[in-house]
């Protein structure tokens, strides 16, 4: 094939990138990819990352409605699956699946038989399609930064992704099995199901849940004086730095750029938590100080994010604590009370709250203090 003819050399001149993309639009186009996709894939410029696109591809042999027919699963709960774990739903009769996918089906059947109503298992689906997306991007940029080269042609490094995929692939089922399994008994462990569910047959609509945010000082300003990947780089810092303290019964539930938000059915724990990560926080020299606010209160947990009036206050309240400091409600210091210097921070008006928040510093005890 004249490459050069058909156009897909013209955006490069040296001699090194010309003869990796000719040997890659060879071996693509001799293992069968059609000129037309080779064309996008280069006008895309996502032609260093088809062989790993087709690693993961099945060659497309089945309709939605035909996998839907094969395994007995219902159409419309197949694409609302698909739809729930943010993925493309095409025409119900195009031929755009593989045995993979049909596998898929046959296990998503079985999950709808064991009985879960409708509607909440899409949201759960929900769930595991934002988290398999972030985890996917996040592998996607440690691949690339570990295997990109200054210089590299398209040839060796689209085979060079490729090598790392078929290493990764196999383990990446086992590896997300045991990750479920650990967390899954770390939440067993610290939870409970009450004689009042027992008796009623339903989850309490909130429980008492200790609840904390913690963010970079002047994070936004400085949005405006330094180069995006320098903030980029400190809200890594905090993701990191939020790994290392955080120790169950205290959970991470998300981190939101330059904040963090943590729960636990035990607010001394969290108390100490956030006294910990803003400790942390200062042996850091390049982040900016870290603040906290702590709030205690029936809370509920909706598909893997909390909701309720004290994650509105421990949001608030962590936008009204000092650099370097963690604010807590009179009700976190009430059901911690012991271990700690409670300075009073007073009452606090906070936005959206029609009644002022009375707010306590937390800091440790020293030797001094008996």
């Amino acid at each position: 094939m004249d490459w050069e003819a058909e156009g897909l050399l013209d955006d490069l001149e040296d001699e090194r990138a010309l003869a990796g993309r000719r040997t890659l639009l060879d071996e693509l186009l001799a293992d069968g990819v059609p000129l037309e996709e080779l064309r996008r894939a280069v006008a895309e410029d996502r032609l260093v990352l088809l062989p790993v696109e087709r690693l993961l591809t099945s060659d497309a042999r089945y309709s939605a409605r035909e996998i839907a027919e094969e395994t007995g699963l219902d159409l419309e709960f197949f694409q609302a699956n698909r739809r729930a774990l943010g993925l493309a739903v095409p025409d119900p009769d195009e031929r755009v699946y593989g045995e993979k996918d049909l596998e898929a089906a046959r296990l998503g059947l079985r999950f709808r038989e064991a009985g879960f109503p409708e509607d909440e298992a899409l949201e759960v689906t929900r769930v595991l399609g934002r988290g398999m997306a972030g985890y996917v991007e996040a592998l996607r940029t440690l691949v690339a930064q570990t295997f990109l080269e200054a210089g590299a042609d398209e040839h060796a490094l689209g085979r060079r992704y490729e090598a790392v995929t078929r290493e990764l692939l196999p383990l990446a089922g086992p590896w997300l099995e045991h990750a479920f399994a650990l967390h899954l008994r770390e939440l067993l462990r610290n939870d409970a199901v009450t004689r009042e569910q027992r008796a009623s047959g339903r989850l309490a609509s909130g429980q008492d849940t200790a609840v904390a945010f913690a963010d970079l000082v002047g994070f936004t300003a400085l949005g405006e004086t330094v180069p995006s990947e320098e903030l980029t780089g400190m809200a890594g810092r905090l993701s990191r730095l939020a790994g290392e303290v955080v120790e169950p019964p205290v959970r991470i539930v998300k981190l939101i750029g330059d904040a963090v938000m943590l729960v636990s059915p035990r607010p001394e724990a969290m108390v100490d938590t956030a006294l910990r990560l803003v400790e942390a926080s200062e042996a850091e020299p390049e982040l900016p100080s870290l603040r906290a606010g702590v709030a205690y209160g029936p809370a509920v947990n909706r598909w893997g994010d909390w909701y309720g009036s004290c994650v509105n206050v421990a949001s608030r309240l962590t936008a009204r604590a000092r650099p370097a400091s963690v604010l807590v409600t009179d009700g976190v210091r009430d059901a911690v009370e012991d271990g700690y210097d409670w300075s009073d921070a007073g009452e606090k008006r906070l936005k959206g709250l029609s009644a002022p928040v009375h707010a306590y510093r937390a800091r440790r005890l020293t030797t001094s203090d008996g």
